[in-house]
């Protein structure tokens, strides 16, 4: 299992981006697709909604990748 924390700095960050921005997919389009298959978890439920806003304090699972959302300090 991979562990993988991301710095948050606004208030939330949309799903597919998170999933971009941590290198786990080279686009937001990308990301989409992703979610949209079903594999992708936010605190151990299954998420389908693209752009779901991600806050500070929970985790993404995609496969073996755990990210961990940190409020930045």
């Amino acid at each position: 299992m991979q562990k993988v924390s991301f710095e948050l700095n606004g208030e939330f960050v949309e799903l597919n981006q998170l999933l971009k921005l941590v290198g786990l997919c080279d686009s937001g389009g990308a990301g989409k697709m992703i979610v949209a298959s079903g594999d992708v978890k936010v605190d151990g439920k299954q998420e389908l909604r693209k752009t779901a806003k991600i806050r500070a304090g929970q985790r993404v699972t995609l496969g073996d990748v755990v990210i961990t959302v940190e409020a930045a300090q």
